[in-house]
């Protein structure tokens, strides 16, 4: 499989051959399914927390004796049927999260990459740098890929950048800048456009292929 590669013009430089391994066109929607379940699942705190009628401060004296006075028994003021009482079967903190093999989740980002390169929404740049720390330069790259910023979510992957450019970029809500090596499917399945250099893309084969 082989995609175009770009530069910061927009200019067509010519081909760059994806590894076989690991951009082959295969799209396993269950492993995408899993890994997003779970990823999402990983991101709840699970703080939900009530009181339970023994947690709740007071209700220690019995209200009023158990007999002769007309009204239902009581025991406590903390009661669940009582107002200010306790709460039963309420939430208590938990944790959501679950865990994947390396595998399922690397098939899943194989999946949804290999989603965005069939639907082209997937641009390889030869580099990424901009002159001077002006959001308007950033623009004006993705505008010549045919990229909107306004519109468009954009996951930018790269191998490092400079401070001039993360300035540049800064600005820009609908772009997410990230390393190759450390994302996930989430943030690519989420991203209309993926926009990814050259040294990004080693290093995101690289993981994949280990």
């Amino acid at each position: 499989m082989t995609v175009l590669l770009y530069n910061t013009d927009g200019e067509t430089k010519g081909e760059i051959k994806l590894d076989s391994s690991v951009f082959n066109d295969i799209i396993n929607t269950s492993s995408v399914y899993q890994t997003v379940k779970s990823y999402m699942a990983n991101q709840r705190k699970g703080l939900a927390s009530t009181k339970t009628r023994g947690e709740v401060s007071g209700g220690g004296r019995k209200p009023w004796k158990q007999k002769g006075t007309g009204r239902a028994r009581a025991g406590s003021t903390r009661s669940p049927l009582w107002r200010h009482g306790g709460v039963t079967f309420g939430p208590l903190p938990r944790d959501f999260s679950t865990t994947l093999p390396k595998k399922v989740r690397d098939l899943a980002l194989k999946s949804v990459i290999n989603a965005k390169i069939k639907d082209k929404r997937f641009f390889v740049l030869d580099d990424l740098t901009v002159a001077a720390a002006k959001t308007k330069m950033a623009v004006a790259i993705f505008s010549k890929l045919k990229i909107d910023v306004t519109k468009d979510k954009i996951l930018l992957l790269v191998d490092k950048l400079d401070d001039t450019t993360k300035r540049a970029l800064h600005n820009l809500c609908n772009v997410r800048v990230t390393a190759g090596k450390n994302t996930n499917a989430y943030e690519v399945l989420r991203a209309d456009k993926l926009v990814i250099t050259e040294a990004g893309l080693s290093g995101l084969t690289e993981r994949l292929k280990a």
